[in-house]
């Protein structure tokens, strides 16, 4: 929208404000010597809101100022259309925090932007889609650095890349590097388990009579039933000692 060319004859050039930007978070206010001469309450944090680069001088709160009417005064508000700031919440005298609002009616209002004053520090707050994405960038960050972790723990326990799996791996002496603190400590558990397990029992003795084939007899024995007729299988001793080596109860 142009402006129109100054009269020269009603006096010098009004100076035309500019509104705030849309996305002004990386900016934070702080007037040391407005707060340090007036008091930071409900009724006094507009005035100190409107000195910050984060207020629209075109709003329906400011002509409310010029014509000696409290910047906050929901009634004229109310009956007003355009943009205004009101103030939504209050923890004195702490946390303030106002919203920038677009009213088309008295019941229509649309939000814009929030702001809040915290300890006399004036910040905007971010819109929620870009906090989502700065989690998300984060969420990702923190999961490609765990990948990366990974993939070098990997390559120093004999990863193979699937691409080159078929090419004939060169034969490298390569050095097992042993833990003797977990050396020590697997041992030490073996020992006692071995306490802690019963001592082995002896073999059964043989039976009276018997003796005990060589392994050259029972070689040969082997091949004799082989190349002769088929023989009954031999008893073992042990188990079927006949009924007069049984014990009896």
């Amino acid at each position: 929208m142009a402006t129109p060319p100054p009269n020269m004859e009603a006096g010098p050039p009004q100076v035309v404000v500019q509104p705030p930007g849309t996305d002004m978070t990386g900016i934070c206010f702080k007037d040391q010597l407005w707060l340090s001469s007036y008091p930071l309450d409900r009724n006094m944090v507009f005035d100190y809101f409107a000195i910050s680069p984060f207020y629209d001088w075109t709003c329906n709160n400011e002509q409310l100022r010029q014509r000696a009417i409290h910047p906050l005064d929901i009634s004229h508000l109310s009956k007003m259309t355009g943009i205004e700031y009101m103030l939504v919440d209050v923890k004195e005298p702490h946390l303030f925090v106002i919203r920038k609002q677009k009213r088309d009616s008295p019941e229509k209002v649309t939000a814009m932007m929030t702001y809040y004053v915290m300890d006399g520090s004036i910040y905007q707050a971010p819109q929620l889609c870009n906090v989502f994405a700065a989690r998300v960038d984060r969420a990702i960050h923190h999961i490609h650095k765990a990948f990366t972790t990974a993939s070098s723990n990997l390559e120093k326990i004999g990863y193979v890349d699937p691409e080159n799996e078929t090419a004939a791996p060169e034969p490298k002496a390569s050095k097992e590097t042993i833990d003797l603190r977990e050396f020590n400590r697997v041992n030490q558990i073996l020992q006692l388990l071995l306490r802690k397990l019963p001592p082995a029992p002896p073999p059964p003795p043989f039976p009276e009579g018997y003796v005990p084939v060589s392994t050259g007899e029972a070689e040969n024995g082997s091949e004799t039933q082989q190349a002769g007729e088929p023989q009954q299988p031999p008893v073992d001793p042990i188990i079927d000692q006949g009924p007069a080596k049984r014990m009896k109860f």
